[in-house]
C-alpha cells in the first residue's frame, strides 16, 4: 500500500514555527518601543502609588485624620483654580514619568582602592627607571601621584591591569632596543605573570601602551581553508594583525578567524619558507598541515629526517611523490628534485623564446617538505657521504621561477648544521614552541612585540613573512591520524583532508602512465 505524502504544513512546520517566532518577537520589539512612554508612566504611577501606601501606613493614627483633611483641602483648591485639574493631571503624568525612568547605576569612576594601590605599585617601580636627578619638574618621583603618569588603565575581572598607557620623559632611550627591554620585562613582572603582553611605543608621543592579548584559539582543527591556489595557511593570529579573516567550520557552527596566510608561487617575495622549534612544539604538525594544503594543487616530496614516521598516513597518496625516511632515499628524491627544477627552467626558458607559453608540468606547483636535515647531515658525515642539504641549492635558488617550493623544518639544537643556502632563501620564518627573546630575533631577524611564555601549547609560536611584522602563531591541530594519543575528531579531520591511494602498479592498465614514485625512482637511477 503506497504510502501518501504528509501534508505541506506538517513537513515543513518547524520552518513556520521558526518563522512566526521570529515575527512575533519582531513584533514585541517593536511594540515595546513604540509603548515606551506609556510604559514608563504606568510603571512612574505604580512607584507612586506604592510611595504613598508607605505614607499611609507609617502615619500614625491620631494623625491620619488631619492629613485626610489637608489631602481633602488640595483637591478643592486644584479644582475650584482655572484649568486646576489640567494642570494637576499634567503635573502628575510628568511626576510620573520621573519616577518611571530607568535608573541605571552610576559606574563608578576611575579605579578602586585596590586597583589604585597596584597602579601606584606600578608608578613606584618605573621611578628608578624614568626620573634624572637634573630634571627640573620630574613626571616619576618617589611617592609622587599616578594619575599624570598613567592617562588611561583598564582592569580584568580579577583586578588586574588588561591596560595601560603610560607617559615617560622624553629625555629617556626608546630608541635603545636594550632600555625597551628592561621596561618591557618589569612591567610584565609587576602587571602578573603568566600573561602574554604587547608593548607600542610611540616616540612622538612618548607615550607606551601595554595590552594584555587574548589566548589564541587552539581547538582549531585542520580543514579545507577558503584560499585561493598559492596561497597556504601556516595558522591564526590576532584580529588587529591582519586585515583579512576564513570562515571556519566547527562541527555545526561557523566563525571567522584571521589567518596568518603565506603566499607562494612565481611573484612570492618569500617563496621557501624554515620552522624552527623545540622537540614536542608542533613543527611537524605545521609541516604535515602544509603538506595537505599543498596536494589541493600541486604534488609534494616528503623527506623525514626523524624517522618517526609522522608522514606515513600520505605515503601512496595522490599527488604524493615519496615518502623518504632513509639517507639513500633522500638522497635520491633530492637530486630527482634538483634536476626536475632545472628541465622546468629550461622548458619554460625554451617556450618563452619561441612565443609560447609555459608547458603545463612546469606549471604544476611542487613542494619539497624537509624535516629535521640535521639527521642527515650527521649521518652523511659519518659515512663520508653528501649531505643532502647541498641538493636543495637549486631549488632554494631558482625554486620561485620553476615553481618549486621548499620547506625546510629544524630544532634549535639542529639549527648550526643548517647549509648556507637554507639561511639565505627561506625568507619565511616561523618559531614554535617556547624560546628566549634572542633566540627568536636570531630566526626572524626582529624581536617580537610580545613577551613570550614559559609555557604555551603545541603548535604556539611567532611567523615572519620576509620583511614584515611578527606575528603570533597557532597552528591548526594536525596531528598523525595513526596515532592514538591523538583525539578522534582531529584524526578524522585529517582523515577527511587526505587525498585517496594512488592504484597500484599491478591492477593499474597496460597503456597507463606510470606513478610518480617510479618515476622518480627512474630519474634518480
Amino acid at each position: 500500500m503506497a504510502r501518501r505524502p504528509l501534508p505541506r504544513i506538517l513537513s515543513n512546520g518547524s520552518a513556520q514555527i521558526a518563522r512566526s517566532r521570529e515575527l512575533a518577537r519582531t513584533a514585541a520589539d517593536s511594540a515595546t518601543d513604540v509603548l515606551h512612554p506609556l510604559i514608563t508612566v504606568t510603571r512612574g504611577l505604580r512607584r507612586l502609588a506604592s510611595a504613598g501606601r508607605r505614607k499611609w501606613a507609617e502615619t500614625p493614627k491620631d494623625k491620619r485624620g488631619p492629613l485626610l483633611f489637608l489631602v481633602a483641602s488640595v483637591f478643592l483648591v486644584v479644582a475650584l483654580v482655572p484649568y486646576g485639574p489640567l494642570l494637576a493631571v499634567i503635573a502628575l503624568m510628568a511626576a510620573a514619568a520621573w519616577q518611571g525612568r530607568d535608573r541605571a547605576e552610576p559606574e563608578p569612576e576611575g579605579p578602586d582602592e585596590s586597583q589604585a594601590e597596584r597602579l601606584q605599585s606600578l608608578y613606584e617601580a618605573l621611578v628608578p627607571y624614568f626620573c634624572a636627578p637634573e630634571d627640573p619638574a620630574p613626571l616619576y618621583i618617589h611617592g609622587g601621584e599616578w594619575e599624570k603618569a598613567f592617562p588611561a588603565s583598564e582592569f580584568d575581572d580579577a583586578g588586574r591591569v588588561s591596560h595601560l598607557v603610560i607617559r615617560y620623559p622624553a629625555y629617556f632611550p626608546d630608541g635603545e632596543p636594550q632600555e625597551r627591554t628592561r621596561i618591557e620585562h618589569l612591567l610584565a613582572a609587576k602587571a602578573g605573570r603568566g600573561r602574554e603582553y604587547h608593548f607600542a611605543w610611540e616616540e612622538e608621543a612618548n607615550q607606551l601602551t601595554v595590552t594584555v592579548l587574548a589566548s589564541l584559539p587552539t581547538d582549531i582543527a585542520a580543514q579545507h581553508f577558503v584560499t585561493a591556489p598559492g596561497e597556504t595557511v601556516l595558522g591564526f593570529t590576532d584580529p588587529t594583525e591582519v586585515q583579512r579573516t576564513l570562515p571556519l567550520a566547527y562541527g555545526e557552527e561557523q566563525r571567522d578567524v584571521p589567518p596568518v596566510v603565506w603566499r607562494t608561487g612565481i611573484r612570492s617575495t618569500e617563496p621557501h619558507l624554515l620552522v624552527m622549534g623545540q622537540p614536542g612544539s608542533g613543527t611537524s604538525t605545521l609541516l604535515r598541515c602544509v603538506a595537505l594544503q599543498a596536494l589541493q594543487y600541486g604534488d609534494v616530496l616528503i623527506v623525514e629526517g626523524g624517522g618517526t614516521g609522522e608522514y606515513a598516513c600520505l605515503s601512496g597518496r595522490d599527488g604524493v611523490l615519496a615518502v623518504e625516511c632513509g639517507l639513500t632515499g633522500a638522497l635520491a628524491s633530492l637530486e630527482w628534485a634538483a634536476h626536475e627544477t632545472e628541465r622546468r627552467l629550461i622548458a619554460a626558458g625554451r617556450a618563452r623564446q619561441a612565443g609560447h607559453l609555459p608547458p603545463d608540468d612546469t606549471k604544476r606547483p611542487l613542494w619539497i617538505v624537509l624535516d629535521r636535515p640535521s639527521v642527515f647531515a650527521h649521518l652523511a658525515a659519518s659515512d663520508g657521504g653528501k649531505d643532502p642539504q647541498a641538493l636543495l641549492q637549486v631549488p632554494l635558488r631558482h625554486g620561485r621561477a620553476a615553481n618549486v617550493t621548499v620547506v625546510v623544518a629544524e630544532q634549535f639544537d639542529g639549527a648550526d648544521v643548517l647549509s648556507d643556502a637554507v639561511r639565505q632563501h627561506t625568507r619565511a620564518r616561523v618559531v614554535l614552541g617556547p624560546a628566549a627573546p634572542a633566540l627568536v630575533e636570531a630566526v626572524l631577524g626582529v624581536p617580537p612585540h610580545t613577551t613570550p611564555l614559559a609555557h604555551v601549547p603545541p603548535g604556539r609560536g611567532y611567523a615572519r613573512l620576509g620583511s614584515g611584522p611578527v606575528l603570533r602563531l597557532q597552528v591548526p591541530s594536525t596531528p598523525d591520524p595513526y596515532d592514538d594519543a591523538a583525539s578522534d575528531a582531529d584524526r578524522q579531520a585529517v582523515l577527511a583532508m587526505l587525498p585517496p591511494r594512488r592504484t597500484p602498479v599491478d591492477s593499474a592498465p597496460v597503456d597507463s602512465a606510470p606513478v610518480a614514485a617510479d618515476a622518480v625512482g627512474a630519474e634518480s637511477s
